[in-house]
């Protein structure tokens, strides 16, 4: 192969350069991208069967199965009583598994079973939900609280895979329903802050009486001072019984909200002794 005269390459050298340098570039990028789809072909391989990949630098999986918690996409409703109000439930669930499975792997199965597990927990709330009226939101929090506790885990499985839900719920009203409800839970605090102010008022005119009477026990021997001594222990027998009539009364309304005292009908407290003077 010679050079033409005026120092460039024969055409037909060009030619054979330029394709001896094609094929070298093409057999790099085919080495290249064999090795590249051998490393993601080995990952593949080992995802599939559940195990790190071969020389990967990921950080090492806690100890113990996986939990993985999801909330239900959208609130539960059921009916209340009468069927024109609805309970509304937040539900979560913890999901988990006894064997070794991967996060991707758990969540796939968590999305397939968790239609089922909100499918139970909503007849369970119906179930309770029908002969409750809708202002008893409480009552079938506490109702599915206890149903839950009784079944705290349900199991699902599907070919060798096994999953183990642990569900939670929490009821709110109504929102229809609060603007009636509003009244009568402002009268109940009314009525609470009444009853605590004449535990009180007893209790305070209790603890005078008995001042009064370790006082007067001293003078035994003057008649008048018996005298006061009897009316003190007489009030303080009055207070123990207004106490205790108090009492009486708010555990009966706790049971029964419209049995609840009314302002103006509440017992009038004893009036209370006055401030005993200090012994000389």
């Amino acid at each position: 192969m010679t050079d033409a005269p005026d120092g460039r390459p024969r055409p037909g050298d060009q030619w054979r350069h330029r394709g001896v340098r094609g094929l070298t570039i093409a057999r790099d990028a085919g080495v290249r991208g064999w090795r590249w789809w051998a490393r993601s072909w080995d990952r593949l391989v080992a995802a599939l069967q559940d195990e790190a990949p071969v020389g990967s630098a990921a950080a090492p999986s806690p100890s113990g199965p996986l939990v993985e918690q999801r909330d239900a996409p959208r609130l539960i409703a059921v009916a209340a009583r009468g069927y024109v109000y609805s309970f509304y439930i937040r539900a979560t669930f913890a999901w988990s598994s006894p064997a070794s499975l991967r996060s991707e792997v758990l969540s796939w199965y968590v999305q397939y079973f968790q239609p089922n597990a909100i499918q139970r927990l909503t007849r369970l709330a119906a179930d309770a939900a029908r002969d409750l009226h809708p202002h008893r939101a409480g009552d079938l929090e506490v109702a599915l609280q206890r149903a839950l506790a009784e079944d705290p885990l349900w199991h699902y499985q599907r070919g060798d895979v096994a999953l183990t839900c642990r569900p939670d719920a929490a009821v709110r009203l109504d929102e229809r329903i609060m603007p009636a409800l509003q009244p009568h839970v402002d009268r109940l605090v009314k009525l609470e802050y009444q009853f605590d102010e004449q535990i009180r008022k007893a209790r305070y005119a209790e603890e005078l009486s008995r001042q009064w009477a370790t006082i007067l026990d001293g003078h035994a021997d003057d008649h008048d001072l018996t005298d006061a001594r009897d009316h003190m222990l007489t009030a303080q027998r009055e207070a123990a019984r207004w106490i205790a009539e108090l009492l009486h009364r708010h555990a009966n309304a706790s049971n029964d909200p419209t049995a609840r005292v009314p302002p103006n009908r509440s017992p009038a407290p004893p009036t209370p002794a006055p401030v005993p003077p200090t012994p000389e």
